[in-house]
């Protein structure tokens, strides 16, 4: 064989050496050797650093001859070969060396290499020791190999003669073993020996290296098969230990692995036909070199028949431990008995007392502690009290049970000993129930409820199916809407209380009505929500449960006298203030709407709303969760007491690890805790958005603040004195002033006294405005956007300005604004960096595709609603890809509230009328403009 250059030539990328055919050239230093690539077809190379001596067929014999080549180091061809084995194109040789440096790759990945030495004594890593499956394969690729992939002759005289495909592979596995593992950082790691690209003499290893060479590469393995035997185990009377056990030492042949022989057969020459004649030399080298993994292997050099190892119960206890796994690593396995069961468990069980109720109610009521113990089991079949006492008493780390022996870990016997772990309220089993987990001793483990405590936790986690529509409901419910009902049902009925947490404008509150219908209780049904949804519950309750009575707890007239079932609607803030009175009032329920007024479970209101004692709770709220997890604590432990346990317990254990997002098992251990007790569905949810119509439309009732409704009385008192002598023209013109200023007055004082918009109490001055502050702040929390309409650029600016102060992202669209502006301004709000758009209804009604909001906000009634649905069709039109909410602001009792009855229940009538705007009121007369726009207050 030619040697190669000292150099290393570059590769002409015009030729790409794949389309050649490969070869290996060994080298005495393993590491040294290379690939070189030539044309079979005599072709000359573009860029050859050097010539090749090969072996070609000429007529009926072959001959040498010189080709050029180019000769590359392992580190630079691996790649190329590794890139040859999938390219269709590839010299068939190259694509075989391809193979072969995947397969020395996979080894060098596993990480079977052997340290050794070259004849010489210099160091040298080996690829081993192989597998059968590594054999096979290493035979396969050397039976593809063409002529040309090993066409280098051997050195020396003689005839020709080439080297054989399986040894050349093998000389190449080796070189690739022992060029990877030198890196820069190997001396570093594992010291100069074995890592240094120069080669290190080491002539005092050569005992140790054929030691290793005899035993890894001789192909001989040995294995252990532990017997457990009866007779191994205790003396003939039976009266204690005398040997925990016995391995039984076998011989493999690696290159065969049928063959197998004990070590006693082997000891005595019988194996050597099957293993060789080296075969007790190689067999006592394999088991020294366990030995140094596991040293009781020593003492089988000790004995006249090395076939059968004694072990005491601690070397026992090892082999079926700790030192199993490091035989295995170094070659040696460890078979098993088929009949020694390994899958002894424990888990802490949580039951209830005998007797216990399985449909919740009495479980909860009841004030029994339930039992909390380790339950044992074999396969998941539970161990009997004899059992686990025979476990308990066991000294040994194997044990017959039901005539198996079982592998016993002192963890678990420890379990035996000491199975109970104390008692638990039914709250804290509850929560163990539905996490599956338990913290014992400050760990944690898994935990299983059994009897009325599991049956309970299947109802809870079980699949909800549609409730039918309660008796009295005047409403159709969309299938979502039933299941929320049936849940709802549940959850109260078991005195466990929940949190329906739909997304705006999926149906909380007629669900809530339905529910109070469907558990037909004669207490009634307490209602606390922000001053601004008074009207809107009042409204709805009318509308869809007419006949139940219902009335408001607020204001100074307020009472709770002559209650008798019903709905009673109050405000947070009276609530507050009002508890000791709410308190001792009989609630069937108790309902908390826009429930993040309670977020703060310091805050008085929170504390004021825990005070009321009710068999129900029940908390609404479209974004459970804004700032952190504390939010939903404070929500479901309204809900339910004391299902989350303390708040800092809460966030020690759960919301830390979930906030910071470090432990995936910790969300979804807070996620099947949480599940049962909050319903979260979505407009995107699947079988909800289908069922939605295209657009959805609510109006929402807003009550005058005191400042409102004074301004409101004193225009139309004023208004309507000097309508009554006026005529023609001039009496037309008064009734559009008057009608302009209530409209101003029902959007906010401040515009119809033309004050700054500036303020901090901008939002305590108009209803309209508070409400708006909480539409926003739910469909932002859920990461909407909103249009937000009004025919008055003064009002819009106030809009604006409030906005901006509570650092919303907003901007104003208006007549006024620049046409460059005006498109700038959509680009914005279309790519979600502006959510809010406050625009003039006359200037932004149409002419413009804003399709990224899913919610428009009337801020005040158009009397056309023409206008008002060209303005909604801003969003509602081609290329929306969410349902549309409509949301119409009212303020109740005023002008506003009579003319969308008008347009509610007369539309036909009201198109009439209204048709051309507010010019068709102006003829009314003075009887009909006084019950128009006279204020009417709710009794």
């Amino acid at each position: 064989m030619s040697s190669a250059p000292a150099t290393t030539a570059s590769t002409d990328e015009s030729v790409p050496p794949v389309r050649l055919a490969a070869v290996f050239l060994p080298a005495p230093l393993p590491r040294e050797g290379r690939i070189a690539f030539w044309d079979p077809r005599g072709g000359p190379l573009p860029s050859p650093d050097g010539e090749l001596t090969v072996v070609r067929p000429h007529g009926s014999t072959v001959r040498r001859r010189t080709t050029p080549s180019l000769t590359l180091p392992l580190t630079e061809a691996l790649p190329l070969l590794v890139r040859a084995r999938h390219d269709p194109a590839a010299h068939p040789a190259t694509a075989c060396w391809g193979a072969a440096a995947l397969h020395a790759l996979g080894l060098t990945a596993r990480g079977r290499l052997l340290p050794g030495l070259t004849p010489t004594g210099h160091d040298a890593w080996r690829a081993g020791p192989l597998d059968p499956d590594d054999i096979t394969h290493l035979r396969a690729i050397a039976a593809a190999l063409p002529p040309e992939g090993h066409a280098v002759p051997l050195p020396g005289p003689g005839p020709l003669r080439l080297p054989d495909p399986e040894a050349l592979l093998r000389s190449f596995l080796d070189a690739v073993a022992d060029t990877l593992p030198r890196t820069p950082a190997a001396p570093y790691a594992a010291g100069r020996p074995f890592a240094a690209r120069e080669a290190q003499p080491l002539p005092t290893a050569q005992a140790w290296a054929a030691e290793v060479a005899a035993g890894m590469d001789a192909g001989v393995r040995i294995s252990l098969r532990l017997d457990l035997s009866a007779h191994a185990l205790f003396d003939e009377d039976g009266g204690g230990s005398r040997n925990a056990g016995a391995a039984i030492v076998q011989v493999h042949s690696l290159a065969d692995p049928t063959l197998v022989a004990d070590a006693a057969a082997l000891w005595s020459g019988e194996a050597d036909a099957a293993f060789g004649p080296r075969a007790r030399v190689d067999a006592a080298l394999a088991v020294r070199r366990a030995a140094r993994v596991w040293p009781p292997l020593d003492r089988l050099a000790e004995q006249d028949a090395p076939d059968v190892l004694a072990l005491s119960d601690e070397e026992l206890g090892d082999l079926l431990g700790v030192a199993a796994t490091r035989l295995a690593a170094a070659g040696v396995a460890v078979h098993w008995p088929r009949d020694l069961a390994q899958d002894l468990s424990a888990a802490a069980v949580v039951r209830p007392a005998p007797g216990s109720a399985t449909d919740g109610t009495g479980f909860f009521e009841s004030e029994a502690l339930l039992q909390f113990r380790w339950q044992l089991a074999i396969g998941g079949d539970p161990l009997t009290e004899a059992e686990m006492d025979a476990l308990a008493e066991a000294h040994r780390p194997v044990v017959r049970l039901r005539d198996q022996w079982v592998l016993v870990d002192p963890a678990l016997v420890r379990k035996a000993r000491k199975r109970e772990l104390g008692l638990l309220d039914p709250v804290d089993a509850l929560s163990v129930a539905l996490t599956g987990t338990a913290e014992v001793d400050g760990e944690t483990v898994e935990a299983v409820p059994v009897g009325a405590l599991a049956a309970l936790r299947d109802r809870l986690t079980a699949g909800i199916r549609p409730a039918e529509p309660p008796p009295g409901l005047r409403a159709t419910l969309r299938d979502y809407q039933l299941r929320g009902l049936a849940w709802l049902d549940l959850m109260t009925s078991l005195g466990l209380g929940g949190c329906l947490a739909d997304d705006m404008g999926l149906g909380k509150t007629i669900t809530v009505i339905a529910l109070h219908l469907k558990r037909a209780r004669t207490a009634p049904t307490l209602v606390v929500c922000p001053a601004s949804l008074l009207g809107n519950w009042q409204r709805e309750i009318n509308r869809f449960a007419p006949g139940v009575p219902v009335r408001r707890f607020h204001g100074p007239d307020r009472t709770l006298d002559d209650l008798d079932g019903g709905f009673v609607l109050t405000t947070y803030g009276t609530m507050r203030s009002a508890a000791p009175t709410l308190a001792a009032a009989d609630w069937g329920m108790v309902v908390a709407d826009e429930a993040q007024h309670v977020k703060n479970p310091y805050s008085a209101t929170a504390k004021a709303l825990r005070t009321i004692p009710t068999p129900a709770r029940v908390a609404l709220t479209g974004t459970p969760v804004e700032n952190n997890l504390s939010e939903l604590w404070a929500l479901l432990d309204w809900t339910t007491p004391g299902l989350l346990g303390p708040l800092k317990s809460f966030r020690a254990r759960h919301a830390r690890a979930v906030e910071n997002g470090e432990d995936e098992e910790a969300v979804e251990r807070l996620a099947r805790l949480v599940r049962p007790f909050l319903l979260r569905r979505r407009k995107s949810d699947p079988g909800i958005v289908p069922e939605l119509p295209p657009k959805t439309e609510t109006d929402h009732p807003v009550p005058l603040t005191r400042e409102q409704a004074a301004l409101y009385e004193a225009v139309v008192r004023e208004s309507l004195i000097a309508i009554e002598t006026a005529e023609g023209m001039a009496r037309r013109g008064l009734v559009l002033k008057l009608l302009t200023s209530l409209k101003q007055i029902c959007d906010h004082p401040a515009l119809y006294l033309k004050e700054d918009p500036s303020g901090e109490r901008l939002a305590l001055r108009s209803g309209k405005l508070a409400l708006l502050d909480e539409l926003l702040d739910t469909l932002l929390a859920e990461d909407g956007s909103a249009l937000v309409f009004t025919q008055y650029v003064g009002m819009g600016r106030l809009i604006t300005s409030h906005l901006a102060s509570r650092a919303v992202p907003v901007e104003m669209l208006h007549g006024g604004t620049p046409v460059p502006e005006r498109e700038r301004m959509v680009d914005r709000f279309q790519s979600g960096a502006t959510p809010v758009l406050v625009l003039s209804l006359k200037a932004a009604g149409t002419g413009l595709n804003l399709t990224r909001a899913g919610h428009v906000v009337h801020f005040d009634r158009w009397w056309n609603p023409a206008v008002e649905e060209q303005a909604t069709d801003r969003a509602y039109r081609i290329g929306q890809t969410q349902p549309v909410q409509v949301h119409r602001l009212i303020t109740e009792g005023t002008i506003e509230d009579r003319i969308a009855e008008m347009l509610a229940s007369k539309r036909a009538l009201a198109d009439a009328i209204l048709g051309t705007g507010e010019s068709a009121l102006t003829e009314l007369t003075d009887r009909e403009l006084t019950d128009l726009v006279s204020l009417r207050r709710e009794s």
